[in-house]
């Protein structure tokens, strides 16, 4: 089973055709996908998409980009949208001080909400973490040790000692498009050590096309090449590969019945 684990499909990219790209995926073998909520004002159009499909689940969550939006987020929010059907994660949220599209002491006071969530809730933390390896470690460790949680280290491109500092508390992680850059050995060379039951795959599309699809508009139905990217890193075969990221997924999404 091939499964997206991280799509955008409410991106206004999709608009004149989103419910085509949706067909290419299941074309291409696509048999779930998870659409990922980037700020709590866009839910309603992302939950939206997961109400109308069977093979289609959501998160609910605020990029660390739009922190500033809510900067006041409190947890009880997160959870009243998380109780809807069908919301399966906390996130996207974390830390990016490459941009600083908001200010970081928003971004991690609005990233401490989420992980409370995560932890009441029980829902697994989708993780986006950019140029700040040192706090976003910190703080994972500090809020774990006050009570476990699920975490997802998505599209993973940070330090190897943030990976290991993440492996430790028994974070998966997921591979995207970048895996397959040319200029992205530092990248192959973690997915390499990654904790190989603890691996998922993603395309965060409409971002980040693999190769041979790079600079296009990124879409579901490209991830066999992450896949393929992916088995070739860890010396695994296609099936091995696919049977492995599916089993790592229903591990960490278990409130998705496994078909």
């Amino acid at each position: 089973m091939l499964i997206d684990s991280h799509v955008n499909l409410h991106a206004h990219q999709y608009d004149e055709d989103r419910d085509a790209v949706i067909s290419r995926a299941r074309e291409a073998g696509i048999a779930l996908m998870v659409t990922i909520c980037d700020k709590v004002s866009s839910f309603e159009a992302v939950h939206a998409i997961a109400m109308a499909h069977d093979d289609i689940w959501c998160t609910v969550g605020t990029h660390p980009h739009e922190a500033k939006e809510n900067p006041d987020l409190t947890t009880q929010a997160l959870l009243d949208l998380a109780a809807r059907p069908r919301v399966v994660g906390i996130g996207e949220t974390g830390l990016d001080f490459h941009y600083d599209f908001s200010p970081r002491d928003i971004q991690a006071t609005v990233f401490r909400a989420h992980v409370a969530a995560a932890r009441d809730s029980g829902l697994p933390l989708v993780v986006h973490t950019r140029e700040a390896d040192d706090l976003m470690a910190e703080i994972l460790e500090e809020e774990h040790a006050r009570g476990p949680f699920k975490i997802l280290m998505h599209c993973y491109t940070s330090g190897a000692d943030l990976a290991r500092r993440a492996a430790a508390l028994g974070a998966w992680f997921s591979v995207s498009g970048i895996a397959t850059f040319k200029q992205a050995q530092d990248v192959r060379d973690i997915i390499a050590d990654m904790p190989a039951e603890r691996i998922i795959v993603e395309t965060d599309c409409p971002y980040l096309a693999p190769v041979p699809m790079r600079g296009r508009r990124n879409e579901p139905a490209y991830l066999p090449h992450v896949l393929d990217k992916l088995a070739e890193v860890r010396g695994w075969t296609r099936a091995d590969a696919e049977a492995r990221t599916e089993d790592a997924f229903f591990a960490l999404f278990d409130r998705i019945a496994r078909p």
